[in-house]
């Protein structure tokens, strides 16, 4: 039986009198892709705060192969090995490629894994490794997702929690960054991704859900979800 990377039971999170998220359940199981979808609103953000210590829970469990993560501070879940690529690239504009994926990596152990991860991010995105002296602020939006995504993984995550990497893309460059995705998912990667864009989304998914308002709505193998075609129109698109 495949582990589960986590299990997310009764989840609620709450803003204020706002209750974001009212009660839902997600499992991730290791080594698969999973998909959190749902319109703006519907409390996907929000979910993957709380996995990664951001905000804290107003009820409900987060399990980590089996340990109770609910309530731990950011930086202890990052070193358990959960990491998050955050919408909005969020990446250091001041510094330059090289010094933003070194800073990903600022938990990493040994010198020797720490070269393995540029390595291997350098392997992934061969214009990161042609830009890595340029300053970030120069770099394309689809350069800046590359390089988020590059820097959480210079973590050596376990668990690589993605939010919204195709936001604000060319559709070239969308089709680019879910190819490296997928690439990501052959490693044999867990992965919890939350997208507007279902179509994509689910072609390198394993297993997704739905948010709505807060709630589970729909979920299912990709490979079914993704045959529903009202859907994939109603939460966001054809891709």
């Amino acid at each position: 039986m495949t582990d589960l990377a986590l299990s997310i039971k009764g989840l609620k999170i709450r803003y204020g009198g706002i209750e974001a998220v009212k009660g839902i359940d997600i499992d991730v199981p290791e080594g698969q892709v999973v998909a959190l979808l749902g319109a703006n609103g519907a409390g996907k953000t929000s979910t993957l705060r709380a996995i990664s210590g951001l905000t804290a829970p107003a009820g409900g469990t987060i399990s980590y192969f089996g340990r109770d993560i609910t309530g731990l501070d950011a930086e202890k879940i990052t070193k358990l090995g959960v990491v998050q690529s955050p919408e909005g690239r969020q990446i250091f504009r001041d510094l330059t490629v090289e010094e933003n994926l070194r800073v990903g990596g600022f938990t990493v152990g040994s010198k020797a894994t720490l070269k393995a991860g540029f390595d291997r991010c350098y392997a992934y995105f061969p214009r990161l490794a042609e830009r890595r002296k340029q300053m970030s602020y120069t770099l394309s939006g689809g350069e800046l997702q590359m390089l988020a995504i590059g820097r959480a993984l210079m973590a050596n995550p376990r668990v690589l929690l993605l939010d919204e990497p195709s936001l604000g893309l060319a559709p070239l460059v969308v089709r680019d960054i879910f190819g490296i995705i997928g690439d990501i998912k052959a490693e044999g990667a867990t992965v919890l991704i939350v997208e507007q864009n279902a179509l994509q989304t689910l072609k390198i998914a394993d297993y997704g859900y739905v948010l709505e308002t807060g709630k589970n709505s729909v979920e299912g193998p990709a490979s079914e979800l993704i045959q529903d075609q009202r859907l994939v129109e109603a939460y966001l698109g054809s891709g």
